[in-house]
């Protein structure tokens, strides 16, 4: 398989905390997550109790949006963390031929820090929404779940054709009126030459996420991006120890055809980017994928999904970077009543500057 990479920086406050000790056999620094010294191969038995696979899982499965997440097996019941949902029901997975996770990205982002950043996002801006709507009533259901997502490195390989236009100028003689006289004037005029072009285009693509799962649509998903793919992981177990883990319910093949409909866009866009001339029209652009790779991945985010008035509203974060985003319920008395009152000023204003600006 491809390991996706990126050139995006590394944000430092979502590193994971990684700690150094000594190998017990050669004295070589060894990282709290190495399950081997990479000097002498000497198990390290820190890592490998911290690493050992969580017990088993207790699924749910709501019938509501359709997700499917494994749970601490203490846990009696389960509210959907996609739709708010208590239409949940509990059942064995059964022998399937879905695929295991390949790669991870850990939490960085603590749900003390989520917390924080959850309320911060809920006050701002806090005279528009509701007066019945209060932190404590939502905050609770702030959950840390690993989501499923695809990713895929291809190649590109595209014929096109286009009109390419060029441009050129000319003086052109015209007559007018001023002043009640016909006088003659000269203007510059551009105008355009056509010609016809083809020709190939090539390009190997990668870094797109498809989410898997049927709860977050990908409008969502794209919402808690960017993720810095340089810091995947291979898949363990223990990677899922104290967060919920959802099953991917979106195919590879479907996620597949979402993620060329996007690189049939951005090699469309590669290619009128590359074409000579000063504009174009009927750009044609025939491509056909190769060398297809995929990659199951899980990746971090924190979900809050709730319902006032009916209404479901979902906050995120992206528990790698910290990055938020969501929607919350406004009110439509209080910004009508704000809209009111700046209409009132302006045109209190207008009226006393046309009283008194003469003066």
């Amino acid at each position: 398989m491809t390991q996706i990479t990126s050139n995006e920086p590394t944000v430092d406050d979502a590193a994971p905390a990684v700690h150094s000790a000594a190998c017990e056999s050669c004295g070589c620094p060894v990282e709290s997550v190495d399950k081997f010294c990479p000097a002498c191969g000497a198990e390290q038995a820190a890592a490998v109790q911290a690493q050992e696979p969580a017990g088993p899982s207790k699924y749910f499965r709501c019938k509501n949006c359709g997700a499917e997440v494994s749970v601490d097996p203490d846990q009696r019941s389960y509210v959907c963390a996609f739709c708010d949902s208590t239409y949940v029901v509990e059942f064995t997975p059964d022998q399937t031929d879905r695929q295991p996770p390949e790669f991870v990205i850990g939490f960085a982002v603590t749900p003390e820090k989520a917390q924080a950043k959850y309320r911060e996002w809920f006050h701002g801006n806090s005279w528009f929404r509701p007066g019945d709507l209060t932190t404590a009533q939502v905050e609770e259901k702030l959950t840390g779940v690993y989501l499923p997502f695809w990713s895929f490195s291809m190649l590109a390989e595209s014929r096109w054709s286009s009109e390419i236009g060029e441009y050129w100028y000319k003086t052109e003689t015209y007559t007018t009126t001023q002043n009640g006289k016909t006088v003659t004037k000269t203007r510059r005029v551009r105008k355009t030459e056509w010609w016809n072009l083809d020709g190939r285009h090539h390009r190997y693509y990668s870094g797109f996420l498809v989410s898997g799962s049927r709860g977050l649509a990908q409008n969502d998903a794209e919402r808690s991006k960017p993720f810095h793919l340089a810091a995947l992981k291979r898949y363990e177990p223990y990677y899922l120890a104290g967060w919920l883990s959802e099953e991917y319910s979106v195919e590879r093949d479907e996620s597949l055809q979402a993620c060329q409909q996007e690189f049939h866009r951005r090699e469309r866009q590669n290619v009128a980017d590359h074409l000579p001339g000063d504009t174009h029209r009927s750009l044609r652009v025939s491509t056909d994928f190769g060398d297809i790779n995929s990659d199951l991945i899980l990746l971090p985010i924190y979900l809050l999904s709730y319902r006032y008035k009916d209404k479901l509203y979902r906050f995120m974060i992206n528990g790698q970077t910290g990055k938020v985003a969501g929607d919350k319920p406004l009110s439509w008395r209080r910004i009508g009543s704000a809209v009111g009152a700046v209409a009132l000023v302006v045109g209190v204003v207008a009226l006393l500057v046309a009283l008194f600006g003469g003066g």
